[in-house]
C-alpha cells in the first residue's frame, strides 16, 4: 500500500461514517413523504406489505450509493488539494 492510499484511510473511514449518517438522515426524510412515516420497514416487518418493503430497500440502496459516491469523490478531490496526490 502505498504511502497517499495509507495517509488517506482514516480520513475515509471519517467520511463514511459521515456519509452513512448523513443518508441515514435523507432516507427518513423521503420515507416520511412517501410512506408517511418516520422510519422504513424492515425486510422482516411481518405487517408490511412486499411491495413497502421493497420500495423502502430501493431507496435506501440508491440514497446510500448516491451519498457514497459523492463522499468518497469529494474526500478524495480535498485529500488532492491539500496534498497534491490524488488517494487511489
Amino acid at each position: 500500500m502505498n504511502a497517499s492510499k495509507l495517509a488517506y484511510k482514516p480520513f475515509g473511514i471519517a467520511l463514511g461514517a459521515a456519509g452513512g449518517m448523513l443518508a441515514g438522515l435523507v432516507v427518513k426524510q423521503i420515507w416520511k413523504r412517501v410512506g408517511q412515516e418516520e422510519t422504513p420497514p424492515g425486510a422482516t416487518d411481518e405487517d408490511r406489505t412486499w411491495r413497502e418493503i421493497v420500495l423502502a430497500a430501493t431507496i435506501q440502496g440508491a440514497v446510500f450509493a448516491a451519498v457514497k459516491a459523492a463522499a468518497d469523490r469529494a474526500g478524495a478531490s480535498a485529500f488532492k488539494r491539500l496534498t497534491g496526490t490524488w488517494p487511489g
